[in-house]
Formats: structure tokens, C-alpha cells, sequence
């Protein structure tokens, strides 16, 4: 089984090369444009869509023409992987997993563009195809060998490369966790997790604290005159307050997750519809607390430890369940922190409470295997109170 892995760096580019990746991300965008009209034109005319065969060798005929000669001063391979990506993003169009491809503007658009092969690390420094060697910060070794390289320019004007690294590994189904070595995770805004074994870790909201900041740089920018100097600087400016802001929230959250799937066999979670919460009045308290990034590093990460990672169905009554006995307390209502169970006489915290009730109902799952419990519709079969495991 191959596994795939990304890595990350900053490149430290001269001015020549900085101009040469400008014009490799340049001669992308043009290809893309030039591909969506000629799939366009195609459609209108014949109703169909023009086979990626016959739009490769336009391609090659393009860079014959005088006005298009500068295409041969370009890295072939990129070219070609601009229309490749044109091809996944009408796949995705046509799949319904996003919107119809539009045409990229050289101002709007962030400056990218991705080489398939023949990129390499060599000491600290970066092989590119007709670039040369681009000095790069290696805060950390590549592991396996590298398949793909996309370069990127961030809107503080920072190059960044990642190389993705394919390695073998066995293919070795964890076996089945105890109790103590499984993780029951509840997502909140006040603490961003709180875990079935008392561990709490306060939601630290970079976002709230750098707003000041923020609602400065704004302004500045927003009073100077579009097109001036002072305004690129200004743009800059806020740029680098968001992207602190950004790199803040990465490395919290990279240290967090890293942290709980080293330290545990399993982790059960919530499946959080984050996309709905972030069309509610919360929206900017759940965007700053990074809730989908922090399911999202659980999930792969599992993969990479060898760490069961199981997420619960959203509907599942994980805060109403009283932990010792089972019973739903429907009256529950979001203010109440701390509530006493009417049947047992238990006091739960609310939070703790829903951390183990995720806890024994991910053991659940894992226990009896996902078929077996979800139904035609793809949603869980679940027993109609949950209990301790004893």
C-alpha cells in the first residue's frame, strides 16, 4: 500500500529566478484560458466536448504560431498539467462537486502552477526544470520519493513549493482498542476539544485577539488610491496580518492533533457538518476555531499512525445520554453547562459528559463494523440509549 505525503517549504528565490517562476505561472493561466474558449467554441459548435488528445495537439500547434512562440521557452510538462487540471475541474463540474470553470484573471489570481516530475530536492535546494536550483528552507527531511511539485505565490509575495512523496507501506489492520486506549473527543468554541479522559484545551481564537490589527489594516488600505503604490504596500500589509493569523491557527492545531493520534489507539469524534455551523451566527467563531481542519488532520494522520479514527453520526444524542445510565434528557438546553440526570441523581459536566458518550458509541462502531451499522440511506443503527462499557 502506497502512501502519500506532502511537504511544505518556502523557497528563497533570486531575482531571476523569482521572474523566471512569474512566467511559468503566467504561461499556466494562459493555457487555461486558452483551453476553457477552445472547449467552449467546441461545445458550440458540434455539441460535444473536444477529446483531450485532440486539445493536447492544438496545444502543440499553438506553439508554432508566432504570437504563441514563447510557449517553447516554457516547461512542457506544465503546460500539459494545466490541461489536465482544466479535465478534473470539468470532472468535478459535471459530478456536482463544484461550480463551472472559470477564466483566471492575472490579478485576481494567485500566481501557481505544477510541475509532475523530474522536480527534486538536492541538499537545500529545489531542482526546477529550466529554473534551475531555487534555495529553499528545509525545515524538515523528505521522506520517499518525490511524484509532484506545485509552486505557489502567496499574497505577501512569498514563493512556496510543495512536493508530494510516495512511499510503501504495509498494509496492517490495527487491531481493536481497549477502553482506555480509545479517545472520546467533543468539539466546542470555548474548548476546542474536550476529551473523555478530563483533558481540555481551551480554544486559543487567534482570529478574535488579531482583529484590532486587522480592522487597522483595512483601513488603511481601503483610503488608498486603487492602483498606487502606497496601496500595494497596504495590501501587503494586510496580507502578512492574515497569513500570521493563519500560521498561527496551522501550528496550533498540527501540534494538537499530532499529539492525540500519537497518544492514543483509537479516537472517536463527532461528524460535525461544518459547513452548516458556518452559515449560522457562530459562523466566525467556528471558522477561527478551525474545527474542519482539526477532523480533517485527525482522519489522514490516523492513516499515517496506524490509529483508528471514528467519526459518530452528527445525530447521535452524545450531550442528552446520562453516561451511567442511559437516560435522554431532551430538556437539555444549550445554556445549561452542568445538569443533574433525574434518574441516577449524576451530575455531568456537559461537555465531559458527551466526550464519553462519543467514546463508548465509537467502541460500538468499530466493534460490530461500519456495514453493519448504517442503513440503505448510509446513516447509523444505533441502539436507543448508550451506557457505560462497565
Amino acid at each position: 500500500m502506497s502512501v502519500h505525503k506532502a511537504f511544505r517549504y518556502r523557497l528563497d528565490p533570486t531575482t531571476e529566478q523569482e521572474q523566471k517562476l512569474r512566467q511559468f505561472a503566467g504561461a499556466r493561466r494562459f493555457v487555461w484560458n486558452w483551453a476553457l474558449q477552445q472547449r467552449r467554441d467546441y461545445y458550440r459548435q458540434t455539441g460535444k466536448t473536444v477529446p483531450p488528445k485532440e486539445l493536447s495537439a492544438r496545444l502543440t500547434a499553438l506553439k508554432d504560431q508566432p504570437d504563441t512562440a514563447w510557449l517553447r521557452d516554457m516547461d512542457a510538462q506544465l503546460l500539459q498539467q494545466a490541461l489536465a487540471d482544466l479535465q478534473r475541474a470539468f470532472s468535478n463540474f459535471f459530478a456536482r462537486r463544484a461550480g463551472y470553470p472559470r477564466f483566471k484573471s492575472k490579478k485576481a489570481e494567485l500566481a501557481r502552477f505544477r510541475i509532475p516530475q523530474r522536480v527534486k530536492v538536492v541538499g537545500n535546494r529545489v531542482q526546477v526544470p529550466k529554473v534551475g536550483r531555487v534555495r529553499l528552507r528545509l525545515s524538515r527531511p523528505i521522506v520517499g520519493p518525490t511524484k509532484s511539485a506545485t509552486f505557489k505565490r502567496d499574497a505577501c509575495g512569498h514563493w512556496h513549493v510543495t512536493l508530494v512523496s510516495d512511499r510503501v507501506v504495509t498494509a496492517v489492520t490495527p487491531p481493536l482498542p481497549e477502553v482506555r486506549q480509545t479517545l472520546g473527543v467533543d468539539l466546542g468554541l470555548k474548548d476546542i476539544v474536550v476529551c473523555s479522559d478530563g483533558q481540555r484545551e481551551p480554544a486559543p481564537r487567534f482570529y478574535r485577539q488579531a482583529e484590532r490589527k486587522l480592522r487597522r489594516a483595512q483601513r488603511v488600505m481601503s483610503r488608498r488610491k486603487k492602483g498606487s503604490r502606497n496601496r500595494a504596500k497596504a495590501r501587503i500589509w494586510l496580507a502578512r496580518v492574515h497569513q500570521h493569523v493563519a500560521n498561527q491557527r496551522t501550528d496550533f492545531l498540527h501540534k494538537l492533533t499530532t499529539k492525540l493520534v500519537k497518544e492514543h489507539a483509537a479516537i472517536c469524534t463527532e461528524d460535525l457538518s461544518v459547513k452548516g455551523l458556518a452559515r449560522t451566527k457562530l459562523a466566525k467563531s467556528v471558522q477561527d476555531a478551525g474545527m474542519g481542519t482539526l477532523l480533517w488532520q485527525l482522519a489522514y494522520k490516523g492513516r499515517w499512525y496506524g490509529t483508528h479514527v471514528v467519526a459518530v453520526d452528527r445525530f447521535y444524542p452524545s450531550t442528552q445520554l446520562c453516561h451511567d445510565c442511559g437516560f435522554k434528557n431532551e430538556a437539555l438546553r444549550l445554556a445549561e453547562r452542568t445538569w443533574v440526570c433525574p434518574a441516577c441523581g449524576v451530575r455531568h459536566d456537559r461537555d465531559h459528559n458527551a466526550a464519553l458518550n462519543i467514546r463508548d458509541e465509537g467502541l460500538r462502531l468499530l466493534a460490530v463494523g461500519y456495514p453493519e451499522s448504517q442503513n440503505a440511506c448510509g446513516r447509523d443503527v444505533r441502539p436507543a440509549c448508550a451506557g457505560s462499557p462497565g
